[in-house]
């Protein structure tokens, strides 16, 4: 049975979104009967969900010098394993989007089950960010954006009253800092047969850009540049965008660099759903990080707190001695390398606004209590029909302190096909972190010089 706390006063339509911060009592919750970033702090009832205890450390395990880490649960088997024939054994902790994966590839999707754990922690600057954001963050009136956030920058809503509140705890999570990364993306056929795609991503943060303009700076939320790399007819395209904390008033920014026409252009169609780069038609724009951008196309239900298994602790799945072609299968990633743990999850709703356009007219989220990172998604089309399925493979960064994603993937049940990004297993330097980062770098001047093949 779902476990719907707090459902009478959080079940809440955009039309009714509170304005107010928590108050002081409520903000000193964080630390106590509360983790840091707002998760519940004791387990569950049966104990298959443990009290927080401060996540992993840095001295977690071992990180190589291509950034990736050693598995500090290495030696853990299943407890048990969910497949099409028992799931309904385990339907009550299962989303619906799993039940029909497991349905639709009923020979080789399954669910392992590990043992749960608690990895997550941030830096103590952050959980100090969260506590001043919930004291003085709020939302704009609509919900679409926010105010009095400039000074935290991170988890605008760690006790939140709404499902906005907690998707926007998602898009302002903490990432570790600005970042370089090295990551594929495929989009396998029916069959298991791919090309890998290569980016070099850079992210970067207003509070972590010293020469950024204060002006600039007061409604900025990221800059995000991406370069290809492969294969050789798209290497040197160069995107770049501009996020705001308010999208509506002062939308998102996007500009492409063509290498072929070596031309900078503006990009609008880089948000909604506009199509996702070199995606072969299976993701949107705002499919990427599960889902990001303006949240102003929706209304957002929040449906309650429930317990779920969901991906967690994916270190295998991150590791540089798996291989992308053990990785990337027909019809689905390799759910024997998959880890999933039982976690409490908050459950979102989305359904289009009348007049509102996006492929997409419903979706529903799951983010981890203690990250606000999404596991999982369900995107419905304009018939009310189950679309596409996505997962998230969540792990802890312990050397940097660090919630993260091994990758994600999204399942398209119509056509049997998927979409999977962020793997780096085959790339000499996965990511690096506490980047030093320019404003200039990241403007529509400094693409042409970054396309160069």
């Amino acid at each position: 049975m779902m476990l719907r706390t707090l459902v009478t006063a959080l079940a809440l339509a955009v039309s009714s979104y509170s304005v107010a911060a928590v108050s002081p009592a409520e903000a000193d919750k964080l630390g106590s009967a509360l983790t840091p970033l707002g998760g519940e702090l004791a387990g569950n009832t049966d104990g298959s969900i443990p009290a927080w205890t401060g996540g992993l450390g840095p001295d977690a395990g071992q990180m190589d010098a291509g950034g990736f880490l050693s598995n500090p649960f290495a030696s853990e088997q299943p407890l048990f394993t969910i497949n099409a024939d028992n799931y309904t054994q385990y339907e009550s902790k299962l989303a619906p989007g799993q039940i029909a994966l497991l349905k639709r590839y009923p020979q080789s999707f399954v669910i392992k089950v590990y043992p749960s754990h608690r990895t997550a922690r941030v830096p103590q600057a952050i959980n100090e960010a969260a506590k001043r954001s919930a004291l003085n963050t709020q939302l704009l009136a609509g919900g679409n954006g926010l105010k009095n956030f400039a000074d935290s920058r991170y988890y605008a809503f760690p006790i939140p009253q709404n499902g906005l509140e907690v998707v926007w705890n998602h898009i302002t999570r903490y990432r570790g800092g600005n970042l370089k990364r090295n990551i594929v993306q495929a989009t396998p056929q029916a069959n298991g047969s791919f090309t890998i795609v290569r980016f070099e991503d850079e992210v970067a943060f207003p509070s972590n850009m010293p020469d950024l303009a204060p002006e600039r700076a007061s409604n900025a939320l990221l800059f995000f540049k991406q370069r290809v790399t492969a294969p050789s007819r798209l290497a040197g395209n160069v995107l770049l965008v501009h996020d705001t904390l308010d999208q509506v008033a002062e939308p998102r920014m996007a500009w492409v660099y063509n290498a072929g026409q070596r031309r900078v252009r503006r990009a609008p169609q880089v948000a909604y759903d506009g199509p996702g780069t070199a995606s072969d038609g299976l993701r949107t724009s705002d499919n990427f990080d599960m889902f990001n951008g303006s949240p102003d196309r929706y209304d957002w239900k929040l449906v309650g707190k429930r317990e779920l298994y969901i991906p967690y602790n994916n270190y295998e799945l991150d590791s540089p001695k798996v291989s992308y072609e053990q990785i990337l299968q027909a019809g689905h990633t390799n759910q024997q390398l998959a880890r999933y743990e039982l976690h409490r999850v908050w459950e979102v709703e989305a359904t289009l606004k009348n007049g509102e356009r996006n492929i997409y007219a419903k979706r529903r989220f799951y983010f981890d209590e203690d990250t606000w990172q999404i596991a999982a998604s369900e995107l419905y089309d304009g018939r009310g029909q189950l679309w596409r399925v996505g997962q998230a493979m969540l792990l802890q960064h312990y050397a940097v302190e660090a919630p993260v994603y091994a990758f994600e993937a999204l399942y398209d049940l119509t056509v049997g096909r998927y979409l999977a990004i962020g793997m780096k297993n085959e790339e000499k330097v996965g990511v690096l972190y506490g980047t030093e980062a320019s404003a200039k770098d990241f403007t529509p001047a400094a693409l042409r010089n970054a396309g160069v093949r």
